[in-house]
Formats: C-alpha cells, structure tokens, sequence
C-alpha cells in the first residue's frame, strides 16, 4: 500500500502528468467560455491517448469519464442559454466519439503489451536455442580430438608397433576401430549440420558426374555391406549401359549424400538382401534413387523422415542419430535438388533426389 502511495505521488509531480491536467484545463475553458452549440469536446481525445501511454487502463478509463462529463455539463452550465435538441445530439456524439477512442487506446494498449511479451519470450527462445546449439556445436568440435587420438592408437596397434597381438585381439581391435569410426562419423555430422543451420553450407562447385560419386561410395561401403550379406547393384533407368550424369556440384558433399543414402539402405535391409542404385539421366534433371528391401516407412513417418534429430518409430531394423538424412536434405537443397522417400513394392524403401542437369550437358542434348 504504501509503495502505491508512493508511486502515486512520484506520478502526481511527473511532468506529463501536469500536461495532461493543463490540457483538459484548456479544453474545458473553450466549452465553458464559448456557446454550447460549440463543441469543443473532441479536443478531450489528446490528453486521453495521453494518459493511456503513461498511466494505464484505469487511468484511461477515469480521464474518459470525466471528459464526457465536462462535455455533456456544457449543455447545463452556465446555464444562460436556450437548450436545443442538436446541441444536445452533437454533445453526445462527441461523447461517444471520446468512448470509443478511450475503448480502442485502451485495446492497442492491451495488443501491444501482449506483442512486447510475445517478442520477449521469442527473444528468450532463440537466445536459448544459440546458446544450446553453441553448446552442442563446442562440444561435438572438442570431442574430435580424443576420439582421432584413439583412432590412430588403436590402428598403431593393429600394425603392431607395440609388439605382436593375437588373431582374436586384432579381431578386437578392429571392432573398436569401426566402433570409434562411426562415432567420429556422428560428430562430424552434428557439428556439420549446426555449422551449415548458422553459417550456411559453402559448396565448390564444379562437374561431377553422379555415376562415378556413387560408384566409389559403393566401393568404400563394400565392408559394411559384406557384413551384413548385401549386394549392391547399379541401374541405369532405361538403359543397359554405364551413363554419365553430370551436375554442376561439390564432389565432396555429393559423395556424403550417397554415403548417408547407402549406409541408410544397408543399416534398414534385412541380411541376405539386395540394395539397388538407380541412376537415371533427364533432360532437366540427373535422377538417384537408392532402393532397399526393407520394411518400409509408415504413412505416419514419411513428412518427417528428413527433419532434424528425427529418428522414426517404424519397424524398420536399424535406428540412427537422425542427423544423417537432414544433413543429406541440406547438401541436396543447397545444390539447388529436390530429396523425398516413398516405399517400395512390394516392400522397401526409396530415397531419391534429383539435380539440375550441368549446362553444357543440357546444351549438348538439345
């Protein structure tokens, strides 16, 4: 109680508080020294938004009352004229125009307090989300280095340059080894993909031919696949030759794009299976689909398969960090390309994305 009374004094001596008293002095004086005919009421309107800027909704309510009051006694006081129904009609309009403005400054008071709360706690939300991805971003960059330095340990120890090991020990090792590779893979990629959301993905463009990126990824993912029992095959559309699909693109980044596809098709394939590459040449666009004999994605699934940290709750065998896939969406987007998935029948799966044809194969097909 006593910090409102406070408060309310402090207010008394503010400065626009005595501007508003001056100005609803003013305004009263034209009314009561002019001809009631004259309506001088609507000049109340200023120091109303006045008081709703500076001392709220009850305030605002107040000085709106009074101002009407003034406004109608008008009519009364002094009291030496003729009252006539007009004068009596134009005073109650100018009421109800000082009415309404009270009504209306008091809901854009409400609207934009309700914004700058709306604004703050956004403000909020993204300063917490830059300091979680910082976090995760120095985090994911400093757990890079122990695991190289394991890496290179246990590989000196697969060579034997601490003294010779068994064949069930390197059999060990070269478990770890894989083991520590794949979690070196899933920090790179999480430090990729908060790296690309705030810095953008940088590309070195130049010609690439989609084939051969996807030929050598095969290659290097032929361990994991003979693990595993999987054939991989390549199909060329309609064609039963070997084709060229050139895209003006970063060799680097399209190679992780079909390293994330495959290894997504061979991680969700039953063993004994076969996983097909389809790679096929248009006119505007160079086609890849990789197609596994999985089981499938659910309806449920398919609009989130390529957001981030999505993982899936289908029955399909293998599960991952759901990274892989949103950082596959970004390099194909970042290329200009276009990534969905559908199933396939009579079971499996189909991740394709398409590229812009390079230039001058295009020129030279025309």
């Amino acid at each position: 109680m006593l910090f409102k009374l406070i408060r309310f004094i402090k207010e008394l001596w503010d400065g626009k508080f005595w501007l508003i008293v001056g100005l609803f002095a003013i305004v009263a004086t034209l009314e009561f020294l002019t001809p009631a005919a004259y309506v001088f009421g609507y000049l109340y309107i200023g120091p109303i938004l006045l008081v709703n800027t500076r001392f709220g909704r009850i305030a605002t309510f107040q000085a709106t009352a009074i101002a009407c009051l003034l406004t109608m006694a008008n009519v009364w006081i002094p009291g030496h004229e003729v009252i006539e129904i007009p004068t009596i009609a134009s005073r109650a309009i100018a009421v109800l125009a000082l009415v309404v403005t009270g009504f209306l400054s008091d809901r854009n008071r409400s609207y934009q307090q309700t914004v700058l709360q709306q604004k703050a706690k956004l403000q909020a939300q993204e300063k917490l989300a830059s300091v979680r991805e910082d976090f995760a971003s120095t985090l994911t960059h400093d757990l890079k280095t122990p695991m190289l330095g394991a890496i290179e340990t246990l590989e000196a120890l697969q060579r034997e340059n601490f003294g010779p090991i068994l064949p069930a020990q390197r059999v060990v090792v070269t478990t770890m080894i894989r083991s520590h590779q794949t979690s070196l893979q899933l920090v790179e990629t999480l430090l990729d993909v908060y790296r690309n959301d705030t810095e953008g993905l940088k590309l070195q463009f130049a010609p690439v031919d989609l084939v051969e990126v996807a030929e050598d990824v095969a290659t290097t993912l032929m361990g994991l696949a003979a693990s595993r029992r999987i054939h991989i095959s390549f199909n060329y559309g309609h064609s039963d030759f070997r084709q060229f699909l050139w895209v003006n693109g970063d060799a680097f980044q399209l190679h992780r794009v079909f390293v994330n596809l495959l290894t997504n098709a061979i991680n969700h394939s039953p063993r004994g299976s076969k996983v097909e590459v389809v790679l096929e040449p248009g006119s505007s666009y160079q086609v890849a689909k990789v197609m596994d004999m999985g089981a499938g994605i659910t309806p449920q699934e398919l609009p989130h398969l390529f957001e981030r940290f999505y993982q899936g709750e289908s029955d399909r065998q293998a599960k991952g960090s759901g990274l892989g896939l949103y950082l596959t969406r970004q390099i194909v987007e970042a290329h200009g390309g276009k990534i969905w998935a559908e199933n396939r029948q009579p079971n499996g799966a189909v991740f394709a994305f398409r590229l812009p044809v390079l230039p001058f194969q295009l020129s030279l097909s025309t």
